[in-house]
């Protein structure tokens, strides 16, 4: 029974890892393009500008409106008129008593009218313009968060990856140096080194030991930071299939990066719309200066009781509005379409040359991420080569127990510092991407 309970806890415990499906780094990218809740926002705000351009559209249709209404009075007034309406008005009615002193009368009423604009001087059409741009604009950001989402889970992922190397190398670390440590106690014991020899490997192992606490500490967070950038539980397992290795030849994309960086760009091109989009505000407000024309049609029924005694009537007519005063009141308006136009041309302006820099410094990044990794690579060879050296050395009693530790050391450092600068490329890779607007989840770097 205690074995059976055992094995229960186990295949409890090992469930979630066993549940993981391996995710690669273009896995990540699509997974954060599609369930980030980022990505369900921009949707949301894409399909709100196209609810507003359905609605501006209803500008060019006419107002249909029903009505239907009840009154009851004796003053003179309104029965003489309601009698009328109702085609009850007889000879009677025109008694002095019964003028002065009617009895009440009730009057049901239903009306139907419809009006439909005929000309408003450009002003639908132009609120039509404006809201097909919004819907525009709402796109480019809807790209822009698409992109922003790819990058966020590559560095994610990258990040990940980078804690994992790191604690292989920690791990690593600590198994040189508990062999370390058994060398130096066998030494001890053969009377070739002293008890100091093995506590300073004890204290170099308690530092490696450390470092491992903090490498494990520092990749639960980084798989947290994956799962939040791919819109899932913090705490969800995770099996990564790609591997940190240095980016392909970057010639290609860098290339590519450097013709076309600023047009691909979705904030540009929201800026370009913004500038359109304030050239048709000006336009509007214009437009203001000229008449309103409209049409109206309308029928009405009047009844005494709500189903008897009907009486109906009819209406149509045509006109013209036109205010006068709207050549100093829109000046204001017009103004201020001006200037925001003047501005959003600026901020296109300051958009690409910000985002030219930004190709600039993510190209140095990259090159230099690449020469470092070049550089790194031979330093963890000579590192190692170094290593087995000293440590030989030590064994026959030509070195001392620091010149090996300071060498293990070394060698730490340098397998670090590779596996960081093959990160910082992929990452300055990715951002090459995205500052040439180019990043989707299917991108070459993403490999």
């Amino acid at each position: 029974m205690t074995w059976f309970t055992g094995m229960v806890g186990l295949v409890c415990v090992g469930a979630p890892l066993l549940l993981a499906q391996p995710l690669s780094v273009r896995d990540a990218a699509r997974m954060a393009v599609g369930k980030h809740p980022a990505a369900e926002e921009a949707g949301a705000r894409v399909r709100a500008a196209e609810a507003r351009l359905e609605q501006a559209r209803t500008g060019f249709l006419p107002r249909l409106q029903y009505q239907e209404s009840w009154q009851a009075s004796n003053n003179p007034v309104f029965v003489f008129s309601t009698l009328l309406v109702q085609r009850r008005f007889t000879e009677e009615n025109f008694a002095i008593g019964a003028l002065n002193r009617p009895g009440a009368v009730n009057n049901f009423q239903s009306a139907v009218s419809a009006e439909q604009p005929l000309y408003d001087g450009g002003q639908t059409r132009r609120q039509v313009k404006t809201a097909e741009l919004g819907v525009g604009m709402a796109n480019e950001q809807r790209a822009l968060s698409a992109m922003d989402l790819v990058a966020g889970a590559a560095r994610a992922y990258y990040g990940a990856l980078l804690a994992e190397e790191a604690l292989r190398v920690a791990e690593a670390s600590r198994e040189s140096a508990e062999a370390d440590l058994q060398h130096a106690m066998a030494r001890r014991d053969a009377g070739m080194a002293t008890e100091a020899d093995v506590l300073s490997v004890k204290v170099h192992l308690a530092a490696v030991r450390e470092q491992m606490i903090v490498r494990r500490s520092e990749r639960g967070v980084a798989r947290a930071a994956l799962n939040e950038a791919l819109g899932r539980p913090l705490d969800e397992p995770l099996e990564l299939s790609s591997k940190l290795e240095p980016v392909a030849p970057a010639g290609l994309f860098t290339e590519r990066a450097r013709r076309g960086a600023a047009p691909d760009r979705p904030e540009v091109k929201q800026a370009g719309l913004a500038v359109e989009m304030s050239r048709v505000q000006e336009s509007a407000a214009r437009s203001a200066y000229l008449p309103q024309v409209s049409a109206r049609v309308a029928g009405e029924a009047n009844r005494g009781q709500f189903v008897r005694q009907l009486g109906g009537n009819w209406f149509a007519g045509v006109s013209l509005r036109w205010n006068l005063l709207s050549l100093y009141t829109s000046k204001g308006a017009i103004r201020e379409a001006v200037e925001t136009e003047r501005a959003n041309q600026a901020r296109k302006r300051q958009l690409e040359s910000g985002i030219a820099l930004q190709v600039k410094a993510a190209v140095a990044r990259l090159d230099a991420a690449r020469e470092r990794t070049t550089t790194a690579e031979a330093a963890v060879a000579e590192a190692a080569e170094s290593l087995r050296i000293t440590r030989d050395r030590y064994e026959n009693g030509l070195s001392t127990i620091t010149d090996l530790l300071r060498t293990q050391n070394a060698h730490l450092e340098s397998g670090l510092r590779r596996v960081m600068a093959v990160h910082d490329q992929r990452v300055a890779a990715v951002q090459l991407e995205l500052a040439s607007g180019t990043l989707t989840p299917e991108s070459e770097v993403l490999q």
